[in-house]
């Protein structure tokens, strides 16, 4: 089983890429992790909200044919970090599909995507950059697998 962090757009702050690149390499010692990323739309002055979701929602639904979905939401279930890696074991134990969590563009996600989504996650009530998102979570689930081994990176 193969764990997927699909966002929108290119992660082209230095320090954040440089943040989530080493939470990715941490990440290879624990499951088959893999970094996507859909271009961002081009030309969308004269496209709505709605027809931005939509289109980035159709590149969504692209990359994650045959993968159970879990959006990054602010909408979505918070978890502590020992409830996330508890909720993270017992997906593992079951198998299955790829497991592909999804930072969304600017606007959220079309209808679409929420449809097909297994489910929603939130990080916090607060709201974060797209950008941060990704190393922020990353960092979540390098938490989450050094909670399921028992090892010394947490502290509760």
């Amino acid at each position: 089983m193969k764990i997927v962090l699909l966002t929108v757009g290119k992660t082209d702050v230095p320090w954040v890429r440089e943040g989530l690149q080493l939470y990715a390499a941490r990440l290879q010692h624990y499951a088959r992790f893999e970094l996507k990323e859909i271009p961002e739309l081009k030309n969308t002055s004269a496209l709505s909200e709605d027809q931005i979701k939509s289109r980035e929602g159709a590149l969504i639904l692209k990359e994650t044919v045959g993968m159970e979905i879990y959006l990054l939401d602010e909408h979505g279930r918070e978890y502590r970090s020992i409830e996330f890696a508890a909720w993270l074991q017992d997906r593992l134990n079951r198998g299955g599909k790829d497991i592909c969590f999804v930072i969304g563009g600017a606007y959220g996600f079309s209808r679409e995507v929420y449809d097909v989504a297994s489910g929603k996650l939130s990080l916090s009530k607060m709201t974060f950059s797209h950008q941060m998102v990704r190393t922020i979570f990353a960092e979540q689930l390098y938490r989450a697998f050094t909670i399921i081994k028992g090892e010394p990176y947490h502290h509760e």
